[in-house]
C-alpha cells in the first residue's frame, strides 16, 4: 500500500467494506484556510485535490453501484462477532478459516469467493479452502498465486489401491524348482483302502481330486525335519487334527490345494510346516530378492498370529519371517524386507504399497497361501489379490484355505489353482467351532469394565491368555 492512497479518502471504496472494523467516521471541521504544515489540508504543492473516481470505476468491469467489486455486491459483515483467523466458516465456499466474500481470513484457511490464502489476492485457500489442501476454491491453489494445487484429497491418493498399477513381470525364462517332498511312511503305506475310508469317515474328511494321498495318523508319518517334530512335541500336541492329517500329505506333494475347515481347526500349521520343508529345498536368497513363501491374510490380527507360529518353528532352521500390515510404522517392515526374509505374512493393502515402492518383489515366490480367502473376498480384497498374484510366477504352488465355500470363493479358486486337491472337514457351510465354549453374560454398562478385568485375570496364564 502506498503512503498516500486515494482509497483512504473514498467512502464508497473503504467505509462500506471496513465498517465492521471501524466505527463511523468522525466529523471533521473544514479548514479555515490553506494549511501547509502537518496538520492536514491540501497538499502543499499539488494544488486542489482532484475528484476521486469510485473504486469500482477503477477496476475492470462496469460499475453497478457504489462499493461494488467487479459487479459483486459490497461486503456485508456477519451478524454477531466478526471472526478473523482459523475459525470462521461464513464464506461462499466455506473452509477452515473462510469469512467474507472477497478475501478470506488471515489464518490457515481462507476460502472466500475469490480464494482464501494468507493475503488479499491469495489463490485457492490454505489448508482446507472448500475443496482440499491447496485446492482450487478460487483462481489458483496454494497459499498465493500459482500454488501447488492438488491436495490431501485431490488427485490420485496413495491409499486408493484400485488405482495402483504394478509393473508387469516377465516370466519368460523361469528356472524349474522342486516342490514334491512327500515320502510315504511304511505305516501309511500299509493302510488298506477300507482303513483309509473308515479313518476319513470317523474324522469327517471329504476329499476330491485324483491321486489323493492317504491321510497320516501320527506326526512322525509326515516328512517333517526333526526340529519341527521337537517343536510339536514341546507344544503338547497328541495327534494331527483332521485338516492336518489329510492336508499335510497333499501340500507336501507340491500340488495346489483347497482346504475348507472351521475356524480353530489347525489350518495355520497345515500350511506352515510344509512351507518350511519347501523353503529348505530352494536356493538361498541373495540381496535384492523377495520372499519364497507369501501368506496373505485379511486382517493384521491374523497376520500377527501367523507370524508368531512361524517364528516358533522357523527359528530353529534360520528361516526368517516378517509381518507386513497396515496401522504400524513402515520403517521396521521395510528394513526386514531389505535384509531379505524367506516368509512374508501380509495383508493385501500394505503389501501393494511395498510393491509399488519397490521395497520388495515376488519373483521368488513359489509357495503362495491365501488364508481365510472367504473373509478377504467379503472385505473387498479381490482386486488387490489379483494384483498380487499377477506378480508371482505361474508355476507356483498355491494353497487356498477357507472356512466356507461360497460361489465367489470357488470362482476365484478356479482361476488361481491348477488341478488342485480339495479337502473338506465336516460341512462346507459356515458353522462355529464345536470345541469352543461360548458363554454369554448380560450385565449393565457400569459392570462391564470390572467384569472384563476379572475375566482377563482368570484367563491369563503367565504372559498368555
Amino acid at each position: 500500500m502506498y503512503a498516500y492512497d486515494n482509497r483512504y479518502t473514498d467512502v464508497n471504496s473503504y467505509r462500506e467494506r471496513r465498517s465492521d472494523l471501524m466505527g463511523p467516521a468522525p466529523a471533521v471541521a473544514p479548514p479555515a484556510g490553506p494549511a501547509y504544515g502537518r496538520g492536514g489540508g491540501a497538499a502543499p504543492y499539488a494544488g486542489p485535490t482532484p475528484p476521486v473516481a469510485p473504486y469500482s470505476g477503477r477496476v475492470a468491469g462496469p460499475a453497478t453501484g457504489p462499493g461494488d467489486f467487479n459487479g459483486y455486491p459490497p461486503f456485508q459483515p456477519p451478524s454477531g462477532r466478526f471472526n478473523i483467523g482459523r475459525g470462521g466458516g461464513n464464506g461462499s465456499f466455506g473452509g477452515r478459516a473462510s469469512n467474507g466474500h472477497i478475501g478470506g481470513g488471515r489464518g490457515r484457511g481462507g476460502g472466500g469467493r475469490f480464494g482464501g490464502g494468507r493475503d488479499f489476492d491469495g489463490g485457492g485457500g490454505g489448508r482446507s479452502s472448500g475443496f482440499s489442501r491447496g485446492g482450487s476454491a478460487g483462481f489458483s491453489g496454494g497459499r498465493g498465486f500459482g500454488g501447488r494445487g492438488g491436495g490431501r484429497h485431490g488427485g490420485s491418493s496413495r491409499g486408493d489401491l484400485d488405482n495402483i498399477v504394478l509393473p508387469k513381470q516377465d516370466f519368460g525364462s523361469l528356472v524349474p524348482f522342486e516342490k514334491n517332498f512327500y515320502v510315504e511312511s511304511s505305516s501309511v503305506r500299509a493302510m488298506s483302502e477300507q482303513e483309509v475310508m473308515v479313518y476319513r469317515n470317523r474324522r469327517e474328511i471329504t476329499v476330491e481330486g485324483h491321486d489323493i494321498p492317504k491321510p497320516i495318523q501320527m506326526f512322525e508319518d509326515a516328512s517333517f525335519p526333526d526340529y519341527c517334530l521337537d517343536a510339536i512335541a514341546k507344544l503338547g500336541f497328541v495327534e494331527p487334527t483332521p485338516i492336518q492329517a489329510q492336508g499335510w500329505p497333499m501340500a507336501l506333494k507340491g500340488r495346489d490345494l483347497v482346504g475348507i475347515a472351521e475356524t480353530g481347526s489347525g489350518k495355520t500349521l497345515s500350511y506352515l510346516l510344509p512351507a518350511l520343508v519347501h523353503i529348505s529345498a530352494q536356493p538361498r536368497l541373495v540381496p535384492g530378492e523377495g520372499p519364497i513363501v507369501l501368506v496373505l491374510a485379511p486382517t493384521r490380527e491374523l497376520a500377527v498370529q501367523i507370524q508368531e507360529e512361524s517364528s516358533k518353528f522357523g527359528s530353529r532352521s534360520n528361516i526368517r519371517s516378517t509381518c507386513i500390515y497396515g496401522g504400524a510404522p513402515k520403517g521396521p517392515q521395510i528394513r526386514d524386507l531389505k535384509r531379505g526374509v524367506e516368509i512374508v505374512i501380509a495383508t493385501p493393502g500394505r503389501l501393494i504399497d511395498m510393491l509399488e515402492a519397490q521395497h520388495t518383489n515376488l519373483r521368488r515366490v513359489t509357495y503362495l497361501v491365501l488364508d481365510e480367502a472367504d473373509r478377504m473376498l467379503d472385505m473387498g480384497f479381490e482386486p488387490q489379490i489379483r494384483k498380487i498374484v499377477s506378480q508371482t510366477r505361474p508355476d507356483r504352488q498355491t494353497l487356498y484355505w477357507s472356512a466356507t465355500w461360497p460361489r465367489e470363493v470357488e470362482t476365484l479358486a478356479r482361476q488361481f489353482l491348477r488341478n488342485p486337491y480339495k479337502v473338506i472337514i465336516g460341512s462346507a457351510s459356515l458353522k462355529a467351532n464345536q470345541s469352543i465354549k461360548q458363554v454369554i453374560e448380560v450385565v449393565s454398562d457400569g459392570e462391564k469394565y470390572n467384569r472384563l478385568i476379572k475375566l482377563l485375570k482368570e484367563a491369563i496364564v503367565g504372559s498368555r491368555i
